[in-house]
């Protein structure tokens, strides 16, 4: 689950709500080890079981966000939220009427308790410092390119655009870094247009700032974290994007001020990592989950949640069509030993962004696999619809009969009889021209195979294994094409902490490159470990990769930004984001893990996010730009 990963988080609550010390589990494939992996590592934390906030979460709260009313959040994704958040919603948000009965002190009270921090010890974030007057206006005639995802997956950036040759790339020099107030990860890919970056954050602002200076032009509070990429659009002149609680939202580019904003799903587990793609005059929106974690209740009746796209109108945000991934709404398939409902098939998340298909008018997206038995033909799949009904076209599986659910990891009998592998088709679908006027459709799994698809009826073409695979190997976050050429990028780690066995003479995490007409191999270079004895540390790459005109810029688990040369996957350059810097609000601040949506580059400079703290990854917080000169 999650782009590239299937999830493998075990629901906050368990420990919250009687069932003992939770088991390691995993989120968005990788795992943890207490409900604290959630939250912050900078910062005191109370003490869960004593704190006043439990009970009052129990007896105010409970009973709407841990199951009883389908469109609340659930209690894992309020305590991925910034406490202030959470305070504003109660104080005079949405939760307003629901918290009248509740003291000053005892809404404080939930609010840390969700937080794992006394109130007392919180900073609201620092605003960055605001742009002078020769800084704080748009530049109209640097509109933002179409590439990159929401318009372009093939994550592509041509010479007119990137403004930055093979040549260029060993030189590059960090031009100013700025600090995410508040954040241990950054996992938002910044968008640049208008001689601004557009980025979204852990605390859910979404900020723009200059390009050249990395000041406040302004920002805007989404009503939680934003892990979408920005999609900035000329046409419309506005940014779109989605939050953690399943929120699509468009906002006016020049002001940051908000048009429109809609659910797109009501399941209280539904959320949005994959960045919604823009086509036909429609936002495509995926739609994945977390609801596989409540699972390792033993009394939840697994599962009910169901992967989808949804399209909303571009200029409205009024839903025009929505696509399930599985078809039917589950329905009882008998009582577990311990008597609990068992609702199926459910699950096969969309975890990557849509990539539309203008020449057929077409939108391509992966599943993840079923949470319950039975396990369908839905699940590892990609999917081709019809861009203007969403009428399901073709739909090609990878891996049969995988269903799974953090119940297996508990040991209880939530645990489906198919119990996993868990492969998900988690990265965006290529759609790339290869020789003879014909097309082919180019898709990554968790597995650590490709393959390439007819894009007329999904048949395989060929397929080609690059790796071991596995929970948290494989493909994750997103490849990218230049012509005929797909660089494909693997995490096959060697510690995966999920339970299982991997053969590990098949080495794959690094970069490779394939042609996407049969799928062989040009060229692969491994990563080596320089992670020593360094804590959640793993060299595999698991960001997206994004191309420029004869490199490839790659994101390491460990920390490393790289270069590699496209024609032979030679490294052209590595920085360590891990090091301390010195950022733009004058505070130093480091780096962490790469992991996420990838790079962006556009007129000479390179833009990136260093950062994971989550699942066992290096937290960090930093939001990078280089040039050539580093000026």
């Amino acid at each position: 689950m999650r782009r590239g990963w299937t999830v493998l988080l075990l629901v906050a609550s368990l420990a919250l709500t009687g069932f003992g010390d939770p088991p390691p589990a995993k989120v968005g494939g990788e795992r943890i080890t207490s409900t604290d992996e959630l939250q912050s590592r900078d910062g005191p934390t109370i003490d869960v079981d004593k704190h006043p906030g439990k009970g009052l979460y129990t007896g105010n709260c409970a009973g709407c966000h841990n199951g009883g009313v389908p469109k609340a959040p659930q209690q894992v994704w309020l305590e991925m939220m910034a406490p202030d958040a959470v305070l504003a919603a109660m104080n005079g948000g949405i939760m307003r009427q629901q918290a009248a009965s509740l003291s000053v002190i005892e809404r404080q009270q939930i609010a840390e308790y969700l937080a794992r921090k006394p109130l007392a010890d919180y900073r609201p974030p620092a605003a960055p410092a605001a742009c002078s007057i020769q800084h704080a206006g748009f530049n109209e005639a640097a509109a933002p390119a179409r590439v990159g995802w929401g318009h372009d997956n093939s994550r592509f950036i041509p010479a007119s655009v990137a403004g930055l040759n093979a040549a260029q790339v060993p030189s590059l020099k960090l031009k100013w870094a700025f600090a995410y107030p508040a954040a241990q990860r950054a996992r938002s890919q910044p968008s640049v247009g208008w001689g601004a970056v557009f980025v979204g954050s852990q605390d859910g602002t979404v900020y723009a700032l200059d390009l050249a200076t990395g000041c406040k032009r302004w920002s805007f509070r989404a009503s939680a974290e934003v892990r979408t990429a920005i999609v900035a659009d000329p046409a419309t002149r506005r940014l779109y994007f989605g939050d953690i609680l399943a929120r699509a939202y468009a906002l006016d580019a020049m002001t940051g001020k908000l048009v429109w904003k809609a659910k797109v799903d009501d399941h209280p587990n539904a959320t949005i990592t994959g960045t919604p793609t823009i086509g036909d005059g429609q936002l495509f929106v995926p739609v994945s989950s977390l609801e596989v974690t409540a699972a390792a209740d033993p009394s939840y009746p697994c599962c009910t949640f169901r992967g989808s796209v949804t399209a909303l109108d571009l200029a409205t945000g009024a839903q025009r069509w929505k696509r399930y991934s599985v078809p039917a709404p589950a329905v009882s398939q008998g009582t577990t030993a311990v008597g609990t409902s068992i609702m199926g098939p459910s699950g096969a998340p969309v975890w990557g962004s849509p990539t539309y298909d203008k020449a057929r008018n077409r939108v391509y997206f992966g599943s993840g696999e079923n949470y319950s038995s039975p396990a369908d033909g839905n699940s590892d799949a990609v999917f081709a619809v019809d861009a203007r009904t969403g009428e399901q076209l073709w739909v090609t599986q990878f891996t049969k009969d995988d269903a799974w659910n953090v119940g297996c990891m508990m040991g209880n009998d939530n645990c489906p009889k198919e119990k996993g592998p868990d492969l998900d088709v988690a990265t965006s679908v290529l759609v790339v021209p290869i020789d003879g006027g014909k097309t082919m459709i180019v898709a990554g799994q968790k597995s650590a195979a490709s393959y390439g698809l007819d894009p007329d009826t999904g048949r395989i073409v060929w397929k080609t294994v690059l790796g071991h695979g596995g929970t948290q190997g494989g493909v994750h976050f997103g490849m990218a094409a230049q012509g005929q050429v797909v660089y494909v990028p693997i995490n096959d780690m060697a510690d995966t902490r999920d339970g299982r066995t991997y053969d590990e003479s098949i080495r794959g995490a690094g970069l490779h490159a394939i042609d996407a007409a049969d799928g062989h191999v040009l060229w692969h270079t491994l990563a080596d470990n320089v992670c020593g004895k360094k804590a959640n540390c793993d060299p595999g790459i698991s960001s997206a990769v994004t191309a420029g005109p004869g490199y490839v810029l790659a994101g390491h688990l460990d920390g490393r930004f790289r270069a590699y040369d496209g024609a032979s996957g030679k490294a052209l350059w590595t920085y360590d984001t891990t090091q301390t810097v010195k950022t733009v609000s004058g505070a130093q601040a480091h780096g962490g893990g790469l992991s996420g949506p990838g790079a962006t580059i556009a007129d000479g400079h390179v833009v990136v996010n260093s950062g994971y703290g989550l699942y066992y990854h290096m937290p960090g917080n930093l939001l990078m730009v280089f040039t050539p000169t580093g000026k």
